[in-house]
C-alpha cells in the first residue's frame, strides 16, 4: 500500500528547499508569503540579524475592514499592495519573493503581482 505524505509536509519541504537557494539580506530582504485557510501573511525580513522589518496581514482590522473575504484573490491583491506600501516608506526597494512553498498561481502570484504593481521590485 502506497502512502502519501500529508500537503502540509510536502510544502514544509518545498519550502526548506526554496529556503536553501536564498535568503534575505539587509539590502535586498525577502518577502515571505504564509496563506492559512482563512487568512494570508506577509513578512520582509532581514536574514542577516533575524528581524522582521515590515508585515501585513489580513488579521489586521485596517486590511480586514477593506475586504468582503480574508481567503480569497482580491484580499490577496490587496494584501501584497498593502505590504508594497509600507516597505517603500521604510525605503525598501527591491526584495526577494520566498512563496513559502506554495505553487505560484492564484493567491501567491496574486499578491506578487499586486507588489510589483504598488513599486516593489522582485
Amino acid at each position: 500500500m502506497v502512502r502519501k505524505e500529508s500537503r502540509q509536509k510536502v510544502r514544509v519541504k518545498k519550502h526548506n528547499r526554496v529556503r536553501n537557494r536564498f535568503s534575505g539580506t539587509a539590502e535586498r530582504p525577502r518577502l515571505s508569503v504564509f496563506r492559512s485557510n482563512n487568512h494570508m501573511y506577509a513578512q520582509i525580513i532581514d536574514d542577516t540579524v533575524g528581524n522582521t522589518l515590515v508585515s501585513a496581514s489580513t488579521l489586521e482590522k485596517d486590511v480586514k475592514s477593506e475586504l468582503e473575504k480574508t481567503n480569497n484573490v482580491d484580499a490577496a491583491a490587496y494584501l501584497g499592495t498593502v505590504i508594497a506600501k509600507r516597505a517603500i516608506e521604510k525605503g525598501i526597494k527591491t526584495v526577494v519573493f520566498d512563496r513559502g512553498g506554495f505553487i505560484y498561481q492564484g493567491k501567491i502570484a496574486a499578491l506578487a503581482d499586486a507588489a510589483r504593481e504598488a513599486g516593489l521590485e522582485f
